[in-house]
């Protein structure tokens, strides 16, 4: 339930969403978000790399338009022990001139895998801003504190406050629980319903399981998927989708491939490589 909400300045929506931002909200399809923000890491490990490759469709051609990356390591926050994550995003010079993207997420969590802090530095096409977003815990309730800053000193800071009685993710912190959950017991159109905050609010999300299907990789190599769909609902509460997801069906559960239906075209992330995964890809379809 929904506890307080404080919104100090609001924001315009945005129109078009960051391919950062769609490769993280498929690490929410593998698992159920949770009531409790602690949980135990059953998936990952520090030192694994994750590459993808980007691909943007132009007039019915498939063009590679750029590289992402996704990396774990241990760190510290405020003088504890943490993991840290970084998402790196960046189109090519090549296609800069259609749309110029380069972004960076980076967040932290506790060993628990509590959200602790999130950031996302972005320049897609014309707009430069930064997201920040702080996590807190107090007597049962989530608080996260967020910040929407412009690069043109023009532009105001946005400030948010926004308190849950569930646990509140961002886009990276949600990989840490959901890569551990597991979805065997799914059925095809189970929904997922979730709290996410993207750095300048709050939003309620909703994934479908869709099934399993067979998808080869930039790596020329095919993998057993679980499938999902991100999607989002119009002002008259019609169902559109925003992003399938192909995610192995393994105990990694890596983001396959991922294909992204946005305002300004289409979009697909293959991945290309992945090393200092914890179990073996078990997923992998031999011939």
């Amino acid at each position: 339930m929904k506890i307080k909400r404080r919104t100090i300045s609001r924001l315009p929506a945005v129109a078009v969403k960051g391919v950062c931002g769609a490769l993280m909200a498929l690490f929410l399809a593998v698992g159920q978000v949770q009531g409790q923000c602690t949980a135990r890491n059953d998936a990952f490990q520090s030192g694994e790399q994750v590459m993808y490759d980007l691909y943007f469709n132009w007039k019915f051609i498939w063009k590679r338009v750029g590289l992402a990356s996704l990396t774990t390591f241990r760190t510290t926050y405020d003088q504890q022990p943490a993991y840290r994550f970084n998402l790196l995003s960046v189109g090519s010079k090549k296609t800069d001139f259609f749309f110029k993207m380069r972004d960076t997420l980076t967040c932290y969590v506790s060993e628990r895998l509590e959200p602790l802090y999130f950031k996302k530095a972005a320049e897609e096409g014309s707009r430069h801003t930064v997201d920040e977003a702080w996590f807190s815990y107090r007597d049962g309730v989530s608080h996260v504190k967020q910040r929407r800053t412009w690069r043109s000193s023009d532009r105001p800071v946005q400030e948010m406050e926004y308190e849950d009685s569930r646990c509140i993710f961002d886009m990276l912190s949600i990989l840490a629980q959901a890569r551990s959950y597991d979805p065997r017991d799914y059925k095809v159109g189970h929904r997922i319903n979730f709290p996410m905050a993207t750095g300048r609010k709050v939003e309620e999300q909703t994934l479908i399981y869709r099934g399993k299907k067979e998808i080869e990789a930039s790596n020329d190599t095919i993998y057993r998927c679980l499938i999902f769909s991100f999607v989002e609902y119009d002002k008259k509460g019609k169902e559109q989708e925003v992003i399938t997801f192909y995610v192995s069906d393994d105990r990694n559960h890596l983001p396959i491939r991922l294909d992204m239906f946005l305002h300004f075209g289409s979009a697909k992330a293959f991945l290309k490589s992945v090393r200092g995964n914890r179990y073996p890809l078990t997923s992998v379809v031999t011939k």
